[in-house]
């Protein structure tokens, strides 16, 4: 452990590591490279212990994780152009679920997640998920304001079309929307 590190950095470690996994986790849908963000994070944070101790380690890691994902997409381009038109592809092949599968499950989330860009993904995460304001998301990608809320947009399109029951209003009693 570096100098320094004693056992509150352990303590902060062992309280906050399952939600910044899951944080991790949302931003690359890898669960391994997830853990390889959050421990590199975990390291650079472990060097600033004594400067960031007493203000703000986890958003310092957060922050970590947001820029080294974007940091790794840039590097690795593995987006893959997709025709939404095209009724044999991807996206053609996902079925619209029938009125007796109404109820809208984590995994059709994750899975229509599964399915955007790395970019486009980051930002409905941390808009939704981390319920950060746009500023705070441009912030933390590197990007402007601008290009988060047209990533919104596209994603919020693609998911819409991905898992319509998104836009419906639930169903009450009697059967009325």
């Amino acid at each position: 452990m570096p100098r320094g590190v004693g056992d509150d950095y352990v303590a902060f470690v062992q309280a906050r590591q399952g939600a910044l996994l899951r944080s991790a986790y949302l931003i690359c849908g890898d669960h391994h490279l997830a853990e390889d963000l959050l421990q590199e994070a975990l390291v650079k944070l472990a060097s600033r212990w004594e400067r960031l101790r007493d203000e703000a380690p986890e958003a310092y890691v957060r922050k970590i994780l947001y820029r080294d994902a974007v940091s790794r997409w840039r590097k690795v381009r593995r987006e893959t152009l997709v025709d939404h038109d095209d009724p044999v592809g991807p996206l053609g092949a996902m079925s619209v679920p029938d009125r007796t599968a109404e109820v809208l499950t984590a995994a059709d989330v994750a899975a229509a997640l599964d399915l955007l860009p790395p970019r486009q993904r980051a930002v409905i995460v941390l808009r939704y998920f981390e319920d950060l304001s746009e500023r705070q998301i441009a912030d933390a990608l590197g990007i402007a304001p601008g290009t988060v809320k047209s990533q919104a947009s596209d994603a919020m399109r693609t998911l819409r079309r991905l898992i319509p029951a998104v836009d419906e209003p639930p169903t009450h009693e009697g059967g009325a929307r």
